[in-house]
């Protein structure tokens, strides 16, 4: 691992004149031992290979993609494969309640020809047996955005979303630091119960603990534009004197109109854990102040160079994510925008040649 650490330090110097199309090298975060729920985290900067070695056959496989999340991943593993020169093949399960669906496509993908598997997992324990079954086929895979808990994994490109919560709790306690002047925060993680969410709860709560930053009684909810408007709704009726709105995408984007409509703009402003290309249009506009990037296009692409370096027996890091950085009103212009999300107008793909 020393050797491969120190050739993606090298290669910051070697990349100096890399060309626009490049998207490396990428500021990313070790983690060791890898797959510990508290492993040590070491800043890296990743450079993939500059190409494979032939054209290997992966199978990439997605929950579903339905929204622009998924879509950015798809463009991620697509534009990668395309650039090592490799085969690539992605399905879509139809959703998270299709896990089965998943796990008989990965199976006839695999009885099909595929050499490596990456899954974007419906499930955290559900597809354990098939990457047992995989890893005694020979056949690598390659955990991308929402994790899996088998031990037969050869490898995790993905971020956590506790971080993810941490950093937009730190951007805000940052403004309002102890001893400053006490703002009040509208909290809307999601729908309760959910692993992302819980997960995003933690990491905020902990970021703002003895900051200026008072978080008012959290309001969980499903995902959806409605259920979010009502929520922010009776907040504000609740606490007229709410500083912050803070929570999913969707509260966020939902929340945009309303803000306006009340002549709230610069009273209260919004905050979301997570990018979406509404999110980054509002930071754009100036309608929302800010939100974590988690790079999913990267993790899709850093899933990519993991499988061909594992199938061509390199040095490759066996757990890794983009570094989580904070897109706001200062640095959305120089933020390159195909690292965090797909380009506009971008359809899915199912194959590249």
């Amino acid at each position: 691992m020393k050797h491969l650490t120190l050739a993606l330090a090298m290669g910051v110097a070697m990349t100096g004149a890399a060309h626009a199309q490049d998207w490396f090298p990428y500021e990313a975060e070790q983690v060791t031992p890898a797959f510990a729920a508290d492993g040590k985290v070491e800043k890296i900067s990743y450079v993939p290979l500059e190409k494979a070695s032939k054209a290997w056959d992966i199978c990439v496989s997605f929950p579903h993609m339905k929204d622009a999340y998924w879509l950015g991943v798809d463009y991620g593993v697509v534009e990668e494969a395309r650039r090592l020169g490799v085969k690539l093949r992605v399905l879509e399960a139809g959703g998270y309640t299709e896990l089965a669906n998943q796990i008989s496509q990965i199976e006839d993908c695999v009885a099909g020809g595929a050499q490596a598997v990456i899954i974007g997992a419906i499930s955290y324990d559900g597809l354990n047996n098939l990457v047992s079954e995989l890893k005694k086929q020979g056949v690598p895979v390659i955990d991308v955005i929402n994790g899996m808990s088998s031990p037969d994994l050869a490898a995790k490109s993905l971020v956590s979303f506790k971080t993810m919560g941490a950093e937009a709790g730190r951007y805000l306690a940052a403004k309002h630091p102890a001893g400053s002047e006490t703002v009040k925060v509208g909290w809307f993680p999601g729908p309760a119960g959910a692993g992302w969410v819980e997960a995003a709860h933690q990491g905020f709560m902990e970021a703002v603990k003895g900051s200026a930053v008072e978080v008012l009684e959290p309001r969980y909810g499903d995902t959806g534009k409605e259920a979010q408007l009502r929520l922010v709704e009776d907040v504000l009726q609740a606490s007229p004197d709410v500083r912050y709105i803070a929570g999913t995408a969707v509260t966020a984007e939902a929340a945009q109109g309303l803000i306006r409509e009340r002549g709230l703009v610069g009273k209260v402003d919004l905050i979301s854990f997570y990018m979406t290309p509404g999110v980054y249009e509002g930071i754009n506009r100036k309608f929302i102040l800010a939100a974590p990037a988690d790079s999913m296009v990267i993790q899709g692409r850093i899933a990519v160079d993991q499988a061909v370096r594992i199938l061509e027996g390199k040095d490759y890091v066996k757990h890794v994510g983009p570094k989580i950085f904070v897109v706001d009103q200062d640095n959305v212009s120089s933020v390159e925008r195909t690292n965090i999300l797909p380009p506009a107008g971008f359809s899915p793909v199912f194959s590249v040649q």
